[in-house]
């Protein structure tokens, strides 16, 4: 028996694999029997340094000072436009003094304790034992028995099982029976193939008061509007097919999680919250407090979306007023729309309800980015990191949701701006704009709908579209017949090009391999599912001999005639059959 309290793992597969990333080489059976997907990699770096941060932070409280592997001082980057520093400027924080030190692999009583719901092979698990200071004890955990046994393996070939402990229970189980005060976890991590939603009540019962969840959400399809009834029945909050689904999604899973804490007199505090690749990744702080869970309602809006032109307005769902020592509660007011939009005439969709608060805490995120721009080498996507903690930054906090440019231009069929003259132009009409992570075309800011079709308008009159072919119902025609009120000048500023973007930062990377995405879930047997395989074929490469002659098109029979079983030529022959005999009975007039 070794210290996980498991056997040692003398039944796995032969011949393992070894893989390694960061700090840490972790053994693999060759058949795809516990899942492990490379492409998260990102994930595991931006956790590692999120903890590390929320570590020095919490253990600073303890009179203890964590010490990382590369760091040498510490300091802090300023990217944000509204400060006064030069690009790439570092200012030295004070040194810690009279604070004990604690470093990398050594176990500290008064640190952190972990809790990896959905461990897998370990991996996470075992690079925070090798890669974050501060760490009382590591509790690896998944249902999967050869799972369990390759995480308790993984740690003996680390060296690292005097922090890390492996377990097999059911995730929602474990967390339910750590539920007591001194029980909770500081740290609870829930990377789950799918959907976190079965995990989130319990998660949010057994992290600790000021503890911090990590949750990650991968079935973005059902958060980004493909399916608005699955993701209600999952998050309480219908998603909506639009241009700013992605930061909606971010914005769901907080509510989720914000309401099913509320249930328990807790609610939460959004760290960092982001959309990448495929997935999104949320770091909340979860508090308990019976007077700001009041607050609750107030934090949340349902989101009215035009059909026609993409115009959206937030409806608060509750609202507070101060009254000194006091605050009123009431139910919020609206809509904020009429029943057809006022810019082009269409419906609106309704969608939500979704955290309508901030997304980041900016103080937090800057430490993080300023441990990770100081220690370049630390992990393996450094630079994408600091382009993303970079774009954090500059993003308005208080403007939930935002446009895209293209999407704005092609309403009205005109030509596209660049995304310097258009953020020139709300600078100049005296609005405030950023960018967002979420999405390379984005604008966000708190200038009113109106302001924007104004500066499409003024655009519109510089690069003219045709308008006697534009239907007099479509969203273009009616929009362009408005005359704006506002002049817009499309010169260019020098304020509108934000920091990360003259430092040439990694901010939206190429896919760096052929099928970059979410890979298939792990089965006993090992190997891919038929299933999978059957969908790779049906939707990748339909045409595997491709088509030069454009006679050739001919042969492929029409979509719209194409059954089982039968072809395009005996369709139109049973067509001639059917007619024929119509006519011979007299049923049809020649």
């Amino acid at each position: 028996m070794d210290r996980s309290g498991l056997e040692p793992m003398t039944f796995l597969i032969t011949g393992p694999t070894v893989v390694r990333e960061g700090r840490a080489a972790i053994l693999f059976p060759n058949a795809n029997e516990v899942f492990y997907n490379p492409v998260q990699e990102f994930n595991r770096d931006l956790t590692c340094a999120v903890i590390t941060e929320f570590a020095r932070e919490t253990l600073a409280q303890k009179g203890v000072r964590v010490v990382v592997p590369g760091e040498r001082e510490r300091v802090v980057v300023c990217v944000s436009e509204n400060k006064e520093s030069t690009d790439g400027q570092v200012v030295k924080d004070e040194e810690e003094d009279g604070l004990a030190s604690i470093s990398v692999g050594e176990q500290c009583q008064q640190g952190l304790r972990i809790l990896e719901g959905l461990a897998a092979s370990g991996l996470r698990s075992v690079r925070f034992a090798l890669e974050v200071p501060g760490i009382r004890s590591i509790t690896a955990n998944d249902f999967s028995a050869r799972a369990a046994s390759l995480i308790a393996r993984n740690a003996n070939f680390n060296k690292v099982s005097h922090l890390l402990q492996a377990s097999q229970r059911d995730a929602s189980m474990l967390m339910y029976e750590s539920r007591g005060r001194k029980e909770r976890y500081d740290v609870i991590d829930l990377d789950p193939y799918g959907s976190p939603s079965p995990f989130l009540d319990a998660a949010v019962q057994a992290v600790g008061d000021g503890g911090l969840l990590c949750i990650t959400c991968t079935d973005m399809a059902v958060m980004a509007g493909n399916s608005g009834e699955t993701c209600y029945s999952k998050y309480g909050s219908v998603s909506i097919k639009a241009k700013f689904c992605h930061e909606m999604a971010l914005r769901i899973i907080l509510h989720s999680l914000d309401q099913r804490a509320a249930v328990y007199q807790r609610y939460i505090e959004p760290l960092l919250s982001v959309s990448v690749d495929f997935y999104i990744r949320v770091f909340i702080k979860v508090h308990t407090g019976q007077a700001t869970v009041k607050n609750s309602a107030s934090k949340q809006a349902l989101v009215y979306n035009c059909i026609g032109c993409g115009t959206f307005h937030l409806q608060r769902m509750g609202k507070r007023t101060n009254q000194g020592k006091s605050m009123k509660y009431s139910a919020a007011t609206g809509p904020p729309v009429q029943e057809n939009c006022q810019h082009c005439g269409q419906k609106h969709q309704l969608g939500g309800p979704i955290w309508a608060e901030q997304l980041h805490d900016v103080p937090f995120v800057q430490k993080v980015l300023s441990a990770v721009s100081s220690n370049p080498t630390r992990f393996g996507t450094s630079k994408r990191i600091e382009g993303v903690l970079s774009m954090v930054t500059e993003e308005l906090q208080d403007v939930p949701l935002y446009y895209t440019l293209d999407h704005l231009s092609s309403t009205v069929h005109c030509n596209t701006p660049s995304m310097l003259q258009f953020r020139s132009a709300l600078l100049h009409a005296g609005h405030r704009v950023s960018l967002s992570h979420a999405c390379k075309n984005a604008v966000k800011t708190d200038a009113p709908s109106r302001v924007m079709w104004d500066l499409v308008r003024c655009w519109e009159k510089i690069n003219p579209v045709k308008r006697e072919r534009l239907s007099e119902t479509s969203p273009a025609f009616h929009i362009l017949s408005t005359e704006p009120l506002l002049q817009a000048c499309f010169d260019l500023r020098e304020d509108a090009n934000p920091q990360s973007r003259r430092r040439h930062l990694t901010r939206f990377q190429e896919n760096p391999q052929a099928n970059w995405g979410p890979k298939a879930r792990a089965k006993a047997g090992g190997g891919l599912s038929s299933g999978l395989e059957d969908r790779r074929k049906r939707f990748q490469n339909k045409r595997k001999l491709q088509i030069t002659d454009s006679a050739q098109l001919k042969n492929f029979p029409c979509k719209k005639f194409r059954k089982v079983g039968h072809t395009h030529t005996h369709t139109h022959t049973n067509l001639l059959q059917v007619t024929t005999l119509s006519a011979s009975r007299g049923g049809l007039s020649l």
